[in-house]
């Protein structure tokens, strides 16, 4: 970078001179003489642009890109409307940041209420946040919200997916607060279990629904037990199957967490996706980051501005209970224009042919011999089953047929597999998969 900056050599003697240096190397003199690198970085010489495209070509075709995706376990193939792309691909969406002027940015504002109340209306709930960064991250910062006095433990479904129990095992690590693991029992959460587990001391019980089996657990039941012990309940769940399945409001949650990749954003390769947040009225002003208000102006227009602002942004950092200071803003737009676009037929939709091709795709798979189901309780869009041999062997076999196959599960489950279907599987595909596991497993 030395041939970009903007100062002569003489410049920079001057400078070394203003603050008593005679050389550059001087600036440096606290860092032990041991460290220092004495060679040139090992950089390779620059290459013309035809070059560095071919170069990222060559190693862009070494990604696999599957043609039919059976796979879940967090992040879901949906159909995207061409709309969506278009709309949040403009200049002035793609470049906007965090507004730190926050009432000039009036478009950014609007967005931002706007992704709100849709997180509101499909939760159930009173209040959403401008979002955080995903699905796991907002269950953690949920838990975190929950703690009080001499409330300082978290109950967690050993059902939930596992980077969401690990993610908020880290952050709870640094609160001082317990994780304490409600065991799962034949796919689901042990009720009596977790019933012994809740008690004066638990500030919040996390579920997911539908777990990490794609099963439908027993929410009514658990809301009684958070009720009996004076706990919060977090409903951690997927945005697509609330168009079909009952809301976090109407199970009685406290506080709705899930992952907003299903929500027009692409698998992509890990990211980036967006977690969101929506709480009860006495809760919202436990909520992280920021949340944004409609209000007007001094001339009675119709106004955004930033309602509640989380401590950490600005004073008294020392009492911050977050860490959040920004928001996925581009990924929480993405995901308005998704629900705009597709209304709340189109959500229904999308949920309704889910289900439908998990559950063809299930009795498909259970005709070969050695499949079957390993949980037969109700389920969303993905489900479990055996194995007849090695599933890893299996899912190659399909990877040189352009088909990602379901996930091979570890620990009890180990040898089964966790399949998933959404909207964009066709009957065609289900079929050619399952004559291909025949095959294999002839």
């Amino acid at each position: 970078m030395g041939t970009y900056v903007p100062n002569t050599i003489k410049e920079q003697q001057e400078m070394l001179a203003s603050m008593g240096y005679l050389k550059v190397e001087d600036l440096f003199s606290v860092i032990p003489e041991e460290v220092r690198m004495k060679r040139p970085l090992d950089i390779p010489d620059g290459l013309s642009e035809l070059e560095v495209r071919n170069e990222l070509t060559e190693l862009a075709e070494k990604n696999k890109v599957f043609r039919s995706i059976f796979r879940g376990c967090g992040a879901y193939n949906h159909y995207i409307p061409s709309l969506v792309k278009q709309i949040t691909s403009k200049e002035e969406f793609v470049t906007a940041y965090t507004p730190y002027q926050a009432e000039i940015s009036q478009g950014t504002l609007q967005a931002i209420f706007e992704f709100q109340t849709m997180i509101c209306e499909l939760t159930g709930l009173d209040a959403s946040n401008a979002s955080v960064y995903d699905g796991a991250t907002a269950a953690a910062e949920a838990a975190i919200m929950c703690r009080e006095k001499k409330r300082n433990k978290a109950v967690i479904s050993a059902a939930v997916n596992k980077e969401i129990l690990e993610t908020v095992k880290t952050y709870l690590h640094g609160t001082g607060m317990e994780v304490i693991v409600a065991p799962e029992l034949d796919g689901h959460t042990d009720i009596i279990a977790l019933e012994k587990t809740a008690g004066e001391d638990t500030a919040c019980i996390l579920m997911q629904q539908p777990n990490y089996y794609g099963q439908l657990e027993d929410l009514d039941s658990v809301k009684k037990i958070a009720d009996k012990s004076g706990a919060k309940f977090i409903m951690s769940c997927n945005p697509i199957s609330l168009g079909i399945l009952k809301t976090p409001g109407e199970y009685g949650a406290d506080i709705a967490v899930g992952e907003g990749q299903p929500l027009g954003m692409p698998l992509s390769f890990g990211g980036p996706y967006l977690g969101f947040m929506a709480a009860t009225e006495n809760m919202k002003r436990k909520l992280p980051g920021r949340i944004v208000g409609e209000t007007k102006d001094a001339k009675g227009r119709r106004a955004f501005v930033l309602t509640l602002q989380a401590r950490e942004q600005h004073i008294r950092r020392e009492k911050a209970s977050s860490n959040i200071c920004s928001n996925q803003a581009l990924c929480a737009l993405t995901a308005s224009v998704y629900l705009s676009t597709m209304g709340r037929r189109g959500l229904e939709q999308a949920a309704v042919l889910s289900m439908s091709k998990a559950h063809y795709l299930a009795e498909r798979i259970c005709e070969v011999e050695g499949f079957n189901l390993v949980y037969k309780a109700d389920y969303f869009n993905e489900f479990v089953t055996t194995c007849k041999g090695d599933p890893n062997y299996l899912m190659s076999r399909l990877e040189q047929h352009g088909i990602l196959g379901g996930y091979p599960l570890k620990g009890n489950n180990v040898g089964n597999i966790l399949w998933c279907a959404t909207e964009m599987n066709t009957k065609a595909e289900m079929d050619e998969m399952i004559q291909i596991i025949k095959e294999v497993e002839r």
